[in-house]
């Protein structure tokens, strides 16, 4: 009979030997049957894959002058993957890292929130699986503060990378865009775009910095290495470096920039109702663009370290002046009598004699309606030299007045001439020129067609107004109510009729004629360049790391005038005068005519409820023109009191006239793009 002590010993023997034979068949699970498993998972945590942003590519003028360009500086940045793991989501480590910035742990926890609909900036508008860049100037006693407490900080890292920055600060910011983070939605959109992300890298979202995204950002490089189960660093497994991005050259010189930039500006504080300015300079042998400028500007290196939403919304503000948005190539104006240029050619190319005499009287009756010349003055009969010398309304008005009645009138007939459209079409109006930047505005030229098509898309609209009126206008403005109920009458009865005075409207720049700035810049480089319409380009080569160049940009010919040369030699030598002779003299007054002469169209475009748009289209030298500069100041006045002066500040600062140290000495841009050396520097 066994004992109890014995029975107990057995009971025990047994558990011993069942636990020992479960260890043996776990062990046995574990390194036989599932051991390939949990080698490749023991492996999978010992190695880390970490993506090396790649810098990316500067931005530099026609001499080599940095437009755009990178610095060092220390970017601290959070996980949201590992934050996400966190039973706090993170918070704790956001307070300590709050503590150690110095900022308000709200505002760190706004700038790695996601986007969204009803999310207000800053928010992480970025890819939610890729760290997120937390605070972009750190001082190394921080960085070091993060980097030495790490178990204080998991998931946040600090490094340092290369941030864009820009020296001329105000200058070009339109044309050179900013950047943004790729969003989760690009990616997932483009599955090749992944590879050529890194968790760091923003992607162009405006102006060069998005036309040339592809060749600037490079492509990021990849860095292997082991850690241990606490993440701490062991060794370098393997790396494959990043490719930096290609630098773009411009043909934008910095200094010249500068130039019209800051005589904007002046124009603007010498007309407090002025809203907006632009500025353009072109090269008239290549279509190669010198100067391209907006205001009001902005600071680009607002976009540095997130933007927040009362920032963004300045820049898109009405009441701030939309600094965002291009006036050069977005803003669309009624050019006023800059645009008799393509009327004159349109003209002479219906058959009316170029060196003809024509009546100027100071008014003409046109459907029954009376257009006249500014201020009623009549000028005798003169030529069409002198009328576009003096700027006489009244010859044009006439003119468009005849050919639409050759037209067939009210009516119209089958297949019309439309001389004034179709040459202004010829000159690259109603299009884009395909300049190199995107959100390009194609302005307007009026027509028959383009009447019917109007009148087909809103006449539901205008019918119900006719019916129901404007009681919203009529509020505070009975008589403006009742007119528009009158104007919507009869756009809903007959509107799409091309009416004689919107023929007239169309030969001096005004009605529903809209142009851009850059427009008219390329219909006056062609015009008394070579006839040829180029499509302007900003930039102008693309260099390889290693100082190849391995893409240059030409400014293709898209169009040529059909007008011959002895008329465009005509319209040239008339507009020579203008300066000293003409609307814009007393803008020119003193102006060293010996050393540059300069020639040029004032234009003073009429807008409802606004002061007068200010223009002026010019080039010089006036014999063999390199340079077409237009001006445009709205609602800056005449011609001749604004825009006029502003380009003439440009021209002596260009050549160095009036005790200006000359931007472009001799009056030549460069023939070549610059060299750059395999260290990223200009060679000398």
């Amino acid at each position: 009979m066994r004992t109890p002590r014995r029975t107990r010993l057995l009971v025990l023997q047994v558990l011993v030997v069942s636990m020992l034979a479960v260890l043996a068949v776990r062990l046995w699970q574990i390194q036989v049957v599932r051991g390939a498993e949990y080698v490749a998972a023991a492996t999978e945590t010992r190695i880390r894959n970490v993506v090396i942003p790649a810098v990316r590519g500067q931005i530099l003028d026609s001499s080599g002058r940095p437009l755009v360009r990178n610095r060092a500086a220390l970017v601290v940045s959070i996980d949201p993957t590992r934050f996400g793991k966190m039973k706090d989501g993170g918070r704790a480590v956001l307070e300590r890292l709050a503590a150690v910035l110095g900022e308000p742990v709200e505002e760190l926890s706004k700038r790695i929130r996601p986007c969204g609909p009803n999310v207000t900036r800053p928010c992480w508008p970025g890819s939610p699986y890729r760290p997120i860049p937390i605070a972009q100037r750190v001082t190394k006693r921080q960085a070091l503060q993060i980097l030495e407490r790490q178990e204080d900080f998991p998931g946040v890292t600090a490094e340092v990378q290369a941030v864009r920055e820009y020296p001329g600060r105000w200058h070009a910011a339109q044309v050179l865009g900013y950047l943004q983070p790729v969003t989760q939605e690009e990616l997932d959109r483009k599955a090749e775009l992944k590879k050529d992300f890194s968790g760091m890298d923003l992607v162009g979202r405006d102006g060069l910095e998005s036309v040339y995204d592809d060749y600037l950002r490079g492509r990021p490089g990849e860095r292997r290495i082991g850690v241990d189960r606490m993440g701490r660093v062991l060794g370098l497994e393997s790396q494959v470096p990043p490719q930096p991005g290609a630098t773009l050259i411009t043909s934008i010189d910095a200094k010249v920039q500068a130039v019209v930039e800051e005589s904007l500006a002046e124009a603007m504080r010498q007309k407090p109702k002025a809203d907006g300015a632009a500025g353009v300079v072109l090269d008239v042998r290549t279509g190669r663009v010198i100067a391209l400028a907006s205001m009001p500007s902005y600071d680009p290196t607002i976009w540095t370290g997130g933007i927040s939403d009362a920032e963004y919304e300045k820049l898109l503000s009405q009441k701030s002046g939309t600094p965002l948005v291009s006036r050069a190539i977005k803003g669309e104006f009624a050019p006023g009598s800059t645009f008799k240029l393509s009327s004159v050619a349109a003209m002479v190319k219906d058959g009316y004699p170029l060196k003809g005499k024509y009546p100027c009287p100071g008014s003409v009756m046109v459907g029954g309606r009376s257009f006249s010349n500014f201020r009623g003055i009549g000028m005798g009969t003169i030529d069409l030299h002198t009328a576009l010398l003096k700027s006489c309304d009244t010859i044009f008005y006439r003119a468009a007045y005849e050919q639409w009645q050759r037209d067939g009138g009210i009516e119209g007939k089958p297949n019309p001439k439309e001389p004034m459209s179709n040459m202004a079409r010829a000159l690259g109006f109603g299009r884009r020129t395909g300049i190199d930047l995107p959100g390009e505005s194609p302005g307007r030229i009026p027509d028959r067609a383009w009447k019917k098509e109007l009148w087909r898309q809103t006449s539901k609209q205008t019918c119900a107004r006719a019916k129901t009126g404007y009681p919203e206008v009529a509020k505070t403005d009975p008589p403006r109510a009742a007119f528009l109920k009158r104007l919507a009458h009869e756009n809903c009865v007959d509107g799409y009729k091309f009416w004689p005075g919107e023929a007239a409207n169309l030969s001096i720049g005004q009605g529903d004629v809209l142009v851009t700035p850059l427009q008219l810049a390329v219909a006056y480089a062609a015009m008394v360049g070579d006839g040829k319409v180029r499509s302007p380009r900003v930039g102008w080569a693309i260099v390889a790391p290693g100082g190849k160049i391995i893409k240059e940009i030409t400014p293709p010919v898209i169009g040529e005038v059909p007008v011959a040369k002895h008329v465009r030699d005509y319209i040239r030598n008339a507009l020579s005068q203008v300066p000293q002779d003409g609307t814009a003299a007393g803008a020119f007054a003193g102006f060293p005519f010996d050393k540059l002469n300069v020639g040029g169209k004032t234009g003073t475009a009429e807008v409802y409820g606004k002061d007068d748009t200010s223009w002026f289209a010019s080039f010089a030298p006036a014999k063999n023109p390199r340079f077409v500069v237009v001006v445009m100041v709205s609602q800056g006045g005449m011609g001749a009191e604004t825009a006029a002066p502003a380009v003439r500040r440009i021209y002596e600062g260009i050549y160095g006239l009036g005790g200006k140290p000359a931007a472009l000495p001799g009056g030549r841009p460069p023939e070549r793009p610059p060299v750059i050396a395999p260290d990223g520097t200009v060679a000398q």
